[in-house]
């Protein structure tokens, strides 16, 4: 792809990038220090971010994650063939302070509960440069944060924020204080956060480049508009500094020896009451007003553990007081909606394609709630979703002759595929007897349709 190198003048060097992930050595140093007279900012940890092997995995990391092109409508592999030319120039933009960054492009999605979420989709390059200054940030800031804290931290994911919280509740803390920030990505203040960081990292270039980035501006309907606060959701650093700017409040609880787990902005503390959890609430408040953000009233509540939902799932006693985990009702819901819209039996598809669509959402969904500790339901989810694709097949074969030569075919007794036969215009009602003899568990396996249970 390209490599961080010296630039001499056209008639001393020919630039040495070539295409792809890795290119020709050209003969520099590995920070790849330019030759020229301007100055440079003197930032270490920019030099660092630009040195030839960060760069490199910065790029695989940008490129695995994919991702839509930015407003240069350039995608992945084009911003490579352009950047073999342009990056040098780039890059001493980028050591002299004078690099500034694109407008993100403003993209929204539909929420599972309604409304939508705005997403900054940056350029690619821009993403591969946030991408090599997170790789060198990270490894220094992520040690400073709260051991409550697990969003978007190397070696830490979701599941381990639910395990910690069902232990809290275990312990016997059965209310809970959950604290929805209202548009916290969109509403988080740029002095704020740069005072935040200054104080975490002692290095100009770095700070005036990211300050450069919040102020890039989104562009929307081919219009830029100025922004001056909030950090937009798509580019590699915004968790980073949302954890920079929230750390703070995580301190704070930590000092006062409560029980907690933070996802991002999802926050939920654990205590033994409801006047315990009303004092922790009117501290919340307090810590988050003082990062000018808002704590959306309608989401949050000090509530017993039993109603309310913590990054999609919910808990339950079980006998002699025992905690279990279980999938939320909200995003069970979203979950049968989503299986309804891709089983529709006037899609026109073969089997074959329906559970083509329909396998990579049951893995993702099944991997990331498969903590949940509800072996019943999963059951039930199971024969839901097969029943929903034994209608499919019966509307497929249609006439009461082919569905009775096809179950013969499968292996149905002759009584059996008559009986089913019979009855070949009720999809859903036959679907869910006779038929199951012979469409089987074993037979959907076969077809590579993944079990939740």
């Amino acid at each position: 792809m390209l490599h961080a190198m010296r630039q001499k003048s056209a008639q001393a060097e020919r630039v040495g990038v070539t295409h792809g992930e890795a290119g020709r050595d050209p003969v520099s140093d590995e920070a790849g220090n330019p030759r020229h007279d301007t100055e440079s900012t003197g930032s270490a940890l920019l030099a660092a971010a630009l040195t030839r092997e960060n760069l490199r995995q910065a790029f695989r990391r940008v490129r695995a994650n994919k991702g839509a092109a930015g407003v240069d409508g350039l995608d992945i592999d084009q911003t490579a063939r352009r950047l073999v030319t342009t990056w040098p120039t780039l890059r001493e933009q980028l050591l002299r302070g004078t690099y500034r960054p694109s407008p993100v492009r403003r993209v929204t999605i539909p929420k599972p509960d309604g409304g939508e979420r705005e997403l900054g989709i940056p350029t690619v390059t821009d993403r591969l440069i946030q991408q090599a200054l997170l790789q060198v940030l990270q490894p220094m800031l992520d040690p400073t944060f709260s051991e409550y804290s697990y969003g978007f931290r190397p070696g830490r994911r979701a599941h381990d924020a639910v395990l910690a919280a069902q232990s809290y509740v275990q312990s016997g803390r059965r209310v809970v204080v959950d604290v929805d920030l209202e548009k916290f990505f969109d509403r988080v203040n740029h002095d704020i956060l740069i005072d935040r960081l200054r104080k975490r990292i002692d290095d100009a270039g770095v700070i005036r480049l990211i300050r450069a980035y919040l102020n890039s501006g989104i562009m929307s309907d081919g219009i830029v508009q100025e922004r001056y606060q909030g950090t937009p959701q798509g580019g590699p650093l915004s968790p980073l500094l949302a954890n920079v700017l929230l750390d703070e409040v995580d301190k704070k609880l930590e000092r006062r020896g409560h029980c907690f787990a933070r996802y991002a902005d999802d926050c939920n503390v654990y205590v033994r009451s409801r006047k315990a959890g009303e004092r922790v609430m009117a501290l919340l408040r307090r810590c988050y007003a003082k990062l000018r953000l808002k704590v959306n009233e309608t989401k949050s509540a000090v509530a017993s553990v039993t109603g309310r939902k913590f990054l999609g799932y919910s808990f339950w006693f079980a006998t002699k007081g025992e905690v279990k985990r279980k999938v939320a009702a909200k995003p069970l819901a979203t979950f049968k909606q989503r299986v309804r819209q891709l089983t529709r039996r006037s899609g026109g598809r073969s089997m074959a394609e329906v559970i083509e669509r329909l396998r990579p959402y049951l893995l993702g969904w099944k991997a990331y709630y498969g903590l949940a500790q509800t072996p019943g339901i999963w059951r039930s989810l199971d024969e839901w979703l097969r029943h929903r694709l034994r209608a499919i097949q019966l509307k497929h074969w249609k006439r009461g002759s082919t569905i009775y030569r096809e179950l013969i075919n499968l292996g149905a007794c002759d009584h059996v595929a008559r009986r089913v036969a019979g009855n070949s215009r009720c999809w859903w009602r036959n679907s869910d007897g006779d038929i199951k003899r012979v469409l089987t568990i074993a037979y959907f396996d076969k077809l590579g349709t993944p079990r939740l249970s």
